[in-house]
């Protein structure tokens, strides 16, 4: 069986930016076995499966390791895909998830993502989160994340986590943010749980950040950098029990996989 399979660079205005994703275009679901194997197989942060239902979509999600109930990234590359590779000729895309349903709408070479608002709550810190990260935030919060503020991005940038020890946290990834300067926040993204050490560029993880910055800034549009080695930009606004996430894709690879029957 041979299945269309495209690599793209998400969140990125050009290749070798932004965060990798694989997205594969099914004529059904596949066994779970079958979509994880090819997800590992593929070795990127995640590899998104899309299935057409009517006019919409059904989409799943993968890392290396497991399915995630939500990423941005790689719903972003997969409309990059439908509206740049497969002619889908709307202005929006509509995609059934796990997290609900998801749109993504196009104007011009941008892309925004409506996702569902995730704010954190204030938290005790672990001992563990500042052991893995080897610095002390100012504020801890959490969600599905912890969502851990620093005082600086030079502070943010600085970290060299102890990835063995995050990994023993009971959630599924670390934020390290804090106030930019040439933007209004950063952020970094560890995920060692999820087999994921640093993931270059998170929409999931400003599902808490857009809530969180613009509350704390007092305004709703927010730029936002995750300042990953490779980077990426984010356009934020902030919408009560939605958020938007806008960003820019680029194709890297066109191909095939296949796998047996």
């Amino acid at each position: 069986m041979r299945l269309a399979c495209y690599h793209v660079d998400a969140f990125a205005n050009a290749t070798f930016r932004g965060n990798p994703a694989a997205v594969c275009l099914l004529q059904a679901w596949l066994p779970d076995t079958t979509l994880q194997n090819i997800a590992a197989e593929n070795n990127l942060s995640e590899t998104a499966f899309v299935v057409a239902r009517g006019s919409d979509f059904d989409l799943r999600w993968f890392t290396p390791t497991a399915e995630m109930d939500l990423c941005g990234h790689a719903t972003l590359a997969a409309a990059f895909v439908l509206f740049t590779e497969r002619g889908f000729s709307s202005h929006t895309v509509h995609f059934h998830s796990r997290s609900g349903r998801l749109t993504v709408a196009r104007a011009g070479d941008v892309l925004t993502l409506d996702f569902p608002a995730r704010p954190a709550t204030a938290c005790a810190a672990p001992e563990a989160l500042i052991r893995g990260l080897g610095a002390k935030p100012c504020t801890v919060l959490k969600t599905r994340d912890y969502l851990a503020v620093f005082a600086s991005a030079a502070e943010v940038q600085a970290l060299q986590p102890d990835f063995g020890i995050l990994r023993s946290l009971a959630c599924l990834g670390i934020i390290a943010t804090a106030p930019g300067a040439d933007c209004d926040f950063v952020s970094r993204f560890f995920a060692p749980a999820a087999g994921i050490n640093e993931d270059p560029v998170t929409g999931s993880a400003h599902c808490t950040l857009i809530p969180y910055w613009s509350r704390r800034l007092g305004k709703p549009a927010l730029l936002a950098r995750q300042i990953s080695a490779r980077g990426g930009e984010l356009m934020c606004r902030d919408a009560g029990e939605r958020v938007f996430i806008g960003g820019r894709a680029t194709i890297y690879l066109r191909g095939e996989i296949e796998i047996p029957e």
